[in-house]
């Protein structure tokens, strides 16, 4: 009754509140300058700790990228360059490659989208723009741009400079090079066998996509040589993507590993950098995927790899043979009978390697011995840790979840022992991570708080002081649509498991009761429900203006829980994640005043659209509609890292788990309205899965809802496309949820 009563109250508050505040419309969510400020992005340390750099939204327009940076001892930020500075009006280009590269990064602006610090002495930088390679140069004279002399042709792609700055590889035609950084040298040429279907030092789909290695050759510690990958797709299955626009058709050719079938062909070399001799880092046959590479400080490569089913990663070291051969040994392995989760976590300190583990039930981290393998604990925290930011010669810097995996914390801890020690600028209910320079002496802080969009600032570690980076505040608008959550402690289908939920009451200042819309992603890999910014905050806001509460929901499943929880989806999607989304909403009305409980709406995007559009294909659906955006609906099209990771292998769609979540057999089902959108040009979820989707209802005789985006990819980025989806949900979800007045 208290808890009741405590929501009675914060709805009737904030939507006191609202009375005096100005409508939020869609075309101000979707507008520039964007609600929540021009928010910097890849901010880095430069190696020199001189400065912080990052990209930063255009002043003239928030979707084009411009490299800026600001002096770490304070001061004024300042612009670099930007695009416009260096194309001289001409439009920039990219090609197929790039586009889906970019889309794997998540990376949906234009301008400069990507750069690196060359060399340690902080006097440079790299980026790519429109095919070519630019240099920045830091001298007294202020920033100084100009584009590398590189021979014309395919695009330079993923290039990167050697630890002393005089040098730096790029990837062309599929083929390796490197280059002197001195004027008038010419390219050297490492490799020459690349081709449409076969290519060097580039990540392939899978790697850039399931396992978050977005890059495929390392340069060794001191310049002389490169571990690259060779990836050879010419047994991958061929899919013609139309990228069918408003006024053309462009067929595109896309090498796609569907579930099942048959994946690149990646094998590691040490090249030489200057004569290109090669020597091959061999891997057992059920090597399948190689999720990580580097170089140990001695000069020694190695690789992380996985088997295909994903329940077994090792991590193996090469060093010299007889007659020139590399000779594998494996340090350590990590099994699950489920699956391993990769990680970033290998970092070379005196007490051993840092590395991270499952095995005690959540993650935590370990000391490893090089030699011998021998494992000695190091965090014992009460929930998950995420990931380490750092290590020096005498302390840890990790990140760690709180709250029951909705608030994320630093930490220090001494590598000999002691206890975990927040770091300066911890609270609750906020979202902390960060990144290092090279000794782990400065800490770039990203802090971001229900509302309060994440925010940068420098520390040193061992201090309370702070250098904030500058950048532009929050629209003031923000703060007046920015309520607070009501956190709600639902629970699952099994009767037992606590899950995390968000509500927001409804705020027109109408009595009586209101329809809701449900927000849940369901899928394995990601989280939803927690106290940091959330992109989808003035969306929610928006709604509450309109008259509906939201709810967000994180099923069993999910991230930053315990290893019980997060493997729910082990040979099985559409089952647990779709029993506790259902029992949790049917729990709602119970827990919540004002809930119109047949007059509740659904809204997922990719994973979270598979589950929309599954929620509506059952008899027993709790749901009045739903959106579901980009859905995976026959996951025998969907790739093979993630989908075999989870339902094992396909048997052509006939194993119960494939057959089980295929969505299009569940047509007749349907009984209730429906809208399904898709961009043609999506080359994650392929615009084939909602086409068989719509054939199996127009069979079955089902109405349904259904919008295409022309030349969109999996985000359907861009503002006009965006505020054009938001009004078309908009006017879906009046149509079929609000109540008569």
């Amino acid at each position: 009754m208290k808890i009741l009563m405590s929501l009675l109250a914060a709805a009737c508050a904030t939507s006191a509140a609202l009375a005096q505040t100005p409508a939020l419309t869609l075309e101000r969510l979707t507008a520039d300058p964007p609600l929540a400020g021009r928010l910097p992005r890849q901010a880095e340390i430069s190696p020199g700790g001189q400065w912080v750099s990052f990209l930063r939204p255009s002043q003239t327009d928030s979707e084009v990228l411009e490299l800026w940076a600001q002096p770490a001892a304070g001061g004024e930020p300042r612009k670099l360059v930007a695009a416009a500075d260096l194309l001289g009006g001409a439009e920039q280009k990219l090609s197929e490659a790039e586009k889906m590269a970019l889309e794997r990064k998540r990376i949906t602006q234009r301008g400069i989208t990507g750069y690196q610090w060359c060399g340690g002495d902080d006097s440079a930088l790299l980026f790519p723009l429109s095919g070519d390679l630019y240099l920045v140069r830091l001298n007294a004279a202020g920033p100084q741009a100009h584009k590398l002399a590189l021979p014309a042709g395919a695009p330079k792609q993923d290039a990167r400079c050697a630890a002393d700055g005089q040098r730096l590889a790029y990837v062309q035609g599929g083929n390796l090079f490197t280059v002197s950084l001195a004027a008038g040298s010419a390219p050297r040429q490492l490799t020459r066998d690349g081709s449409a279907t076969l290519s060097w030092g580039l990540a392939d789909f899978i790697a850039a996509e399931e396992l978050s290695r977005q890059r495929g050759y390392w340069w060794s510690k001191d310049g002389k040589s490169l571990l690259a990958l060779r990836v050879d797709e010419a047994g991958v299955a061929l899919k013609t993507r139309a990228q069918i626009f408003a006024d053309r058709t462009a067929m595109t050719e896309q090498r796609y590993p569907a579930a099942g079938a048959a994946n690149a062909q990646v094998r590691a070399f040490v090249i030489d950098a200057a004569t290109g001799r090669q020597r091959a880092l061999p891997l057992p046959a059920q090597a399948e995927y190689i999720a990580r590479a580097g170089w140990f400080a001695d000069g020694t490569p190695w690789l992380q790899w996985f088997t295909r089913d994903q329940t077994r990663l090792t991590l193996t070291e090469f060093k010299p043979a007889a007659g020139g051969a590399m000779a594998p040994r494996d340090i350590t392995t990590e099994t699950d009978a489920a699956w391993v989760e990769v990680h970033d976590d290998l970092v070379e300190t005196p007490h051993g390697l840092l590395w991270s583990s499952e095995a005690s039930g959540r993650r935590q981290l370990l000391l490893l011995d090089r030699a011998s393998g021998a494992r000695t604990p190091l965090t014992q925290m009460a929930e998950p840790v995420d990931h380490a930011v750092c290590a020096s010669t005498e302390a840890v810097v990790f990140a760690a979840a709180g709250d029951r995996g909705r608030a994320q914390e630093l930490y220090s801890l001494p590598l000999v022992g002691g206890r975990p020690q927040p770091l300066p600028g911890a609270g609750n209910r906020q979202w902390r991570d960060a990144k290092a320079d090279a000794a782990c002496r400065q800490l770039l802080v990203t802090r971001s708080a229900w509302g309060e969009p994440p925010r940068l600032e420098l520390r040193t570690l061992g201090s309370a002081d702070a250098i904030a980076l500058r950048g532009d505040a929050p629209s003031p608008q923000l703060r007046d649509y920015a309520n607070l959550p009501l956190a709600l402690d639902l629970t699952a289908a099994d009767g037992r498991t606590p899950l995390n939920a968000f509500f927001f009451p409804a705020q027109d200042g109408r009595p009586g009761k209101h329809p809701v819309i449900v927000l849940a992603y369901g899928g394995p890999g990601a989280a939803t429900v927690n106290w940091g910014w959330g992109r989808d905050m003035p969306l929610i806001a928006y709604w509450q203006q309109r008259g509906y509460g939201v709810m967000t929901l994180d099923t069993r499943g999910m991230q930053h829980r315990d290893r019980d929880f997060t493997r729910a989806h082990h040979r099985a999607f559409g089952k647990t994640e779709l029993a506790d989304l259902f029992t949790a909403v049917r729990q709602l009305p119970g827990r919540v005043p004002g809930v119109d409980a047949e007059r509740i709406g659904f809204f997922g995007w990719s994973y979270g659209g598979f589950l929309g559009a599954r929620a509506m294909l059952d008899a027993d659906t709790p749901f009045a509609a739903a959106v579901a955006v980009a859905p995976v609906t026959d996951w025998t099209l969907y790739d093979t890292a993630y989908t075999e990771r989870y339902l094992g292998m396909p048997d052509g769609g006939k194993a119960e788990p494939y057959a089980s979540a295929h969505l299009p057999s569940r047509a007749a089902l349907l009984a209730k309205p429906l809208l399904l959108v898709h961009g043609t040009a999506d080359d994650n979820v392929l615009f084939d899965h909602t086409l068989q989707l719509v054939e199996a209802l127009q069979n079955a005789g089902k109405t349904f809802d259904l919008q295409i985006y022309p030349g969109k990819a999996h985000g359907i980025a861009g503002r006009a496309a965006r505020l054009h989806l938001y009004r078309t949900m908009d006017g879906f979800f009046q149509r079929h949820l609000a109540p008569a007045r």
